[in-house]
């Protein structure tokens, strides 16, 4: 099994689903230490990316390869999400669409494109783990994926291992004190509160894995010989 772009259509569906479903527990999670507005606004940019992709589709120029498909969430993110998360965001999908130009990825190209989408997300907002950022859930997410393909792991084993490395991150954060970005402002008091960015990056992963996994259970056609 590879991932093509119908994976990668079929992830962006089930991740705007999740933050949805979650956007007014990411909006109260912002509130405790940032905008308050994490939630709403990711969700608007979310909704804005299915609508432009599912348009493409209906006319027929969805892209074919998940790299393509996953350039066209990364500039939506980054014209539609106010804060950080639309840069950031925005930037992460970005690199992971300029990794590879292959039509289907395979677990190494899956790793690739999550090692440059972790790069360029720590450098735009300077930040890495134990920082309190988006970065808690995207490098452990990281690590542990190359961990998985090194011991042969699949595309579902390794989505598998970073969604579990990801939400992992996501609550680790909630002892730690913030270095970067609103809530570092304030200092201790940052304390004792999840990181929204690390969560919803978690539920993200989680889409990921979900819509791989949706791919594998997919019949697989026999053609008979004459």
């Amino acid at each position: 099994m590879s991932l093509d772009a119908a994976w990668a259509l079929d992830w962006t569906h089930r991740a705007a689903v999740m933050i949805a479903e979650n956007r007014a527990e990411l909006t109260e999670l912002d509130r405790a230490i940032g905008d308050a507005d994490h939630g709403d606004n990711l969700d608007r940019g979310m909704r804005a990316v299915v609508t432009k992709l599912d348009a493409a589709q209906k006319a027929g120029n969805l892209p074919a390869t998940p790299g393509g498909v996953l350039k066209v969430v990364a500039t939506t993110l980054m014209a539609t999400v106010g804060g950080a998360g639309g840069p950031l965001l925005g930037t992460a999908f970005l690199r992971a669409a300029r990794s590879s130009d292959a039509s289907a990825w395979g677990a190494e190209n899956l790793v690739r494109a999550l090692e440059e989408a972790t790069s360029g997300l720590e450098a735009r907002g300077h930040a890495t783990s134990g920082d309190k950022t988006m970065a808690d859930a995207w490098r452990p997410a990281t690590v542990a994926a190359r961990e998985a393909a090194e011991i042969g792991e699949d595309e579902v084993g390794v989505l598998s291992a970073a969604a579990r490395a990801a939400a992992d991150g996501a609550r680790d954060t909630e002892p730690l004190q913030a270095r970067r970005g609103r809530a570092s402002f304030l200092g201790e008091r940052s304390c004792g509160h999840r990181d929204p960015g690390a969560q919803s990056s978690a539920l993200i992963f989680q889409a990921a894995l979900d819509a791989a996994r949706a791919r594998s259970l997919e019949p697989i056609m026999v053609i008979e010989q004459a």
